[in-house]
């Protein structure tokens, strides 16, 4: 009866008693472990949960949902599944000894033991660990068996843990400190390898694990010499075939004009560094809905309804990144056409690999400045644009631009700063600015390890934001060349003089809060009441606005 588990599992979910929620759903995948439904509930009260004390057989539960792929963003639920691991008795043992000083008399057997942890390695390879301890951990370890490699090569326990750590350091786009011993045994260990390869001999697999958690494989000269083993066949796909791939790609997006404005100059040139956000697997809806569906279910009230009977939308995504955006809204709307386009061509080529992966056929990708749009000649049913207008030096002009696209009573999601919720990052970067740091990637690290070491609130605050465990979302966070943040009553002016009508907030989470402290149905789509609900409650949109609206005729 695991439809009964599912639905025992949505009640308890929906009053809020989350434990019981999932375990409900434990039972339900562990009786048939093929039926969606009951992943996508895990998924969804994963979201929400920090465990306490360890669930039995949850982490291989979490480990089947993870390789799903597409039924959940692995960063979504990177708390929660840390938050077990750490309860792990084999994972507190090995943290015990790093702390006591000990671990490296026992380096070898606690690695193995580590790689016995199949939650670990499986979200080591697919997103950032947003986790101190963990890192300072990994950290650790990776100086440890770089400098330790002869006494360890020949273990298989070993090489699983390396090669997960590889992928782990890449995906965080090698945001760990490096000390001066580690260059020491880098450069001694790279010329190792080129010698070897130079006299027709392939390098030892755990040799290439280990310089590959401190660069990437493909930017390494001798990397077209490489014959990757088959123990590293992940990390020589993300590591090498992808990053092919990736530039045999920037050659074919098309381009609407070139990019002539000087903070979008700028703000590509960003984005060109790293392929911004670096992303393994993105959770997409359970199934593609009409525009009428949506609206019912997350409860927008619009103007004009005749939207709900385009059964064909014709959609603009302005500014899709690497693709998350507009893969997940190409998976949404049911028979949809995408228009993609970005700035950078780092990440629309990243975006276009991860949408073949997929096997999506509606979504086309074009270089284009939003301020250029103009030029495109098209209107769309439906125009998204979340957390691009924010960074560009007139946002109303952007925003502006991406209205002129939008049909007569077409609809529209935006995502925009909270200049309430993000005074701490404010602070960040007032400190960055009064120290003149630059941007590069050392600069980079070396103010993030005194952020980590400090006492000051707005310091530890940014430890729980999971953008600080990677370099390119770091950069996002508190480097980025350009930010303004926004209010609800500066939205509210903004609405008004576009001819845009509020419909309502997109995160459901938010939405609930609102209600039980506003009971009338007609103020969730009362931005005054928000903006009061809002300074109650200055934390609640941390991430963004994320907001629909629509364009009246």
């Amino acid at each position: 009866y695991f439809e009964v588990y599912l639905k025992l599992g949505k009640v308890l979910q929906f009053r809020g008693e989350l434990n019981g929620a999932i375990e409900n759903y434990k039972k339900a995948i562990q009786i048939n472990p093929d039926y969606v439904e009951s992943y996508y509930g895990m998924a969804n009260a994963l979201k929400l949960v920090k465990f306490a004390e360890p669930v039995a057989d949850l982490p291989e539960t979490i480990g089947k949902l993870l390789d799903k792929k597409t039924y959940v963003s692995p960063g979504a639920i990177a708390s929660a599944a840390i938050s077990l691991i750490k309860l792990d008795e084999v994972f507190q043992s090995v943290l015990k000894k790093y702390y006591a000083g000990e671990l490296q008399k026992t380096l070898k057997q606690s690695v193995s033991e580590l790689s016995r942890i199949p939650l670990l390695l499986k979200l080591m390879q697919l997103c950032p660990l947003p986790d101190l301890e963990i890192e300072r951990l990994l950290t650790y370890l990776r100086s440890e068996i770089l400098s330790n490699l002869s006494q360890l090569s020949g273990s298989k326990e070993t090489l699983a843990f390396q090669a997960a750590l590889a992928l782990q350091c890449f995906t965080n786009e090698y945001i760990y400190i490096q000390t001066n011993e580690d260059k020491k045994n880098l450069d001694e260990l790279e010329k190792i390898v080129k010698k070897n390869l130079a006299d027709g001999k392939q390098p030892a697999p755990l040799a290439l694990a280990c310089l590959a958690s401190f660069k990437t494989l493909h930017d390494y000269s001798w990397c077209h010499l490489l014959t990757v083993p088959n123990d590293l066949k992940n990390l020589g796909k993300r590591q090498i075939a992808d990053v092919k791939k990736e530039i045999v790609l920037r050659s074919e997006i098309p381009k609407l004009t070139e990019i002539t404005d000087d903070i979008s100059l700028k703000v590509r040139e960003q984005y060109e560094a790293n392929p911004y956000p670096r992303w393994v697997n993105r959770g997409l809806p359970f199934e593609a809905s009409s525009i009428s569906t949506i609206v019912k279910n997350i409860n927008l009230r619009l103007s004009e309804t005749a939207i709900c009977g385009c059964d064909a939308p014709q959609i603009l995504i302005g500014g899709c990144g690497t693709g998350q955006h507009s893969i997940a809204v190409a998976a949404r709307f049911k028979v949809c056409s995408v228009l993609a386009i970005d700035l950078s061509l780092n990440s629309l080529a990243y975006a276009k690999r991860k949408t073949e992966e997929l096997g999506l056929n509606n979504i086309e990708y074009m270089q284009a400045d939003i301020l250029d749009l103009v030029k495109l000649d098209r209107q769309f049913d439906i125009v998204e644009s979340a957390g691009v207008l924010h960074h560009m030096y007139d946002p109303m002009a952007g925003w502006r631009a991406l209205t002129g696209c939008l049909k007569p009573g077409g609809l529209m999601r935006i995502g925009l700063y909270s200049d309430l919720a993000r005074q701490h990052i404010v602070k960040m970067r007032e400190e960055i600015s009064c120290l003149n740091l630059a941007t590069n990637d050392f600069t980079m690290k070396t103010f993030r390890q005194e952020v980590i070491n400090s006492d000051q609130k707005h310091h530890k605050q940014i430890l729980s934001t999971n953008d600080f465990y990677s370099l390119s979302e770091l950069r996002d966070l508190l480097f980025h060349v350009q930010e303004h943040r926004f209010t609800i009553p500066q939205i509210k002016n903004c609405l008004s003089e576009l001819g845009l009508k509020f419909c309502g907030y997109e995160s459901q989470a938010i939405v609930e809060r609102f209600k039980t402290l506003n009971l009338d149905s007609n103020d969730l789509y009362d931005l005054d009441k928000w903006n009061a609900f809002e300074r109650d409650n200055p934390n609640s949109f941390i991430g963004m606005y994320q907001f629909w609206c629509q364009k009246v005729t």
